[in-house]
């Protein structure tokens, strides 16, 4: 994280406005959640909020100053796509190209990609403001996006993203 933050600050400066951070909020306390999330839970009890600090499931140092006019959109599970308001938002903006960064790239990243991917979306994934506690799962799925999703996900950098970001 403190690798690829620098670019993700980067990304979010250019158009702040654009921007829509998207929280991973875990249940309160062991055994909550549905389906096999509570399992989920049960076993990894220090996932809770109970057991995390409170600044765990905050944005990073320096992001809470773009909201506003950066957006926050809390989610339980990986996908963002679970909350009903990041397609209303996406919408209402006519969005067709999406850039995405943030961390775990074989998670949380994954499955924004992957339910852009289904809603139609041109994905851009910032390699280098892409991260996980896993690297070789990292890599994997960098790889997996550029080889088997090549037609629907671009891989490129933060200075390439800026360089032909309109505005």
């Amino acid at each position: 994280m403190e690798r690829v933050l620098p670019n993700v600050v980067r990304l979010v400066s250019a158009h702040p406005e654009q921007c829509i951070f998207t929280r991973f909020i875990p249940a309160a306390r062991p055994g909550e959640g549905r389906g096999y999330w509570k399992t989920y839970y049960e076993r990894w009890a220090d996932m809770t909020l109970e057991a995390l600090p409170a600044e765990a499931v905050e944005l990073v140092d320096p992001l809470p100053r773009f909201t506003p006019p950066a957006r926050v959109i809390d989610k339980a599970v990986y996908s963002p796509w679970s909350a009903a308001a990041l397609s209303e938002i996406l919408r209402a903006e006519r969005a067709e190209r999406l850039v995405i960064s943030g961390a775990e790239t074989d998670v949380c990243v994954l499955a924004a990609v992957l339910g852009a991917v289904d809603r139609g979306f041109r994905i851009v994934v910032a390699k280098d403001a892409v991260c996980s506690s896993a690297d070789e799962t990292h890599d994997a799925i960098l790889t997996l996006f550029g080889k088997r999703y090549r037609d629907q996900v671009e891989l490129m950098t933060v200075d390439e993203i800026l360089d032909r970001w309109p505005g």
